[in-house]
């Protein structure tokens, strides 16, 4: 396809917001959905650095879609910026994990297109203790064949959540140096609404971001991108509505 040094000047100007700010203003990016010419150019950069492009009623973002990307944060990074002290790597498996339920539980087990107005901290819990009741029902031999399969450590994630002190489950005040799985959800709760994925709305209540909805919808479920990890934690929710 031929373009125009305007179209290639234009898509590399829209790509280079992008890849500096990670989003744009839809009313500054009228070229990308006007021009289809523009928009092929700006996805190829993008893919070209292992992104994606999703855009909202708002913004047009830039989502890293491998760990190869330069746009993808390293471990060691993500656990300075956004997780207490002594940090390990499972704490951010977890807090993958913990992204899935709530998302799950947003979308009705990823089983809908419109998610429900909120969801409450307390539901988000007992969600995360339901799928982890759900991973313990695997014999230890099969859980190192899951971990192998979905490259997941399943078997450590029940682990470290068990471990997680329940008796301070009772604490008025969760923060991220009160050790349990309220205030854990909590830290998790604090970088969606950091990534402006996520609003308090008060009375222990959450509702998804437009930004969120769109990347679950058009990203988070499609199965190349989470690896059937969604098609896994949720078979026995689809079997029981069979």
């Amino acid at each position: 396809m031929d373009y125009t040094q305007r179209q290639v000047a234009t898509a590399f100007a829209l790509y280079a917001e992008l890849s500096s700010k990670g989003e744009i203003k839809r009313e500054n990016a009228d070229d990308y959905f006007e021009d289809e010419n523009v928009r092929a150019l700006v996805e190829q950069f993008a893919q070209q650095v292992k992104c994606t492009i999703v855009s909202d009623l708002t913004k047009l973002y830039l989502l890293p879609i491998a760990q190869i990307s330069p746009f993808h944060i390293t471990n060691d990074s993500f656990k300075r910026l956004y997780l207490p002290s002594k940090a390990l790597n499972l704490d951010i498996y977890m807090m993958y994990l913990a992204i899935i339920v709530l998302f799950g539980k947003f979308y009705d087990s990823y089983q809908s297109m419109e998610p429900l107005e909120f969801v409450t901290l307390d539901g988000w819990l007992a969600s995360m203790d339901e799928r982890i009741t759900a991973l313990k029902n695997y014999d230890a031999e099969m859980l190192k064949r899951l971990d192998a399969e979905y490259d997941f450590n399943w078997s450590a994630l029940i682990v470290k959540w068990e471990d997680v002190d329940d008796v301070k489950e009772t604490v008025k005040k969760q923060d991220g140096r009160t050790n349990s799985r309220t205030s854990f959800l909590n830290i998790t709760k604090s970088f969606l609404e950091q990534q402006n994925l996520l609003l308090d709305i008060g009375n222990n209540e959450m509702k998804l971001t437009e930004k969120a909805m769109v990347i679950i919808q058009h990203y988070y479920m499609e199965q190349e991108y989470n690896r059937g990890i969604l098609d896994f934690m949720y078979q026995f929710d689809h079997k029981e509505e069979a």
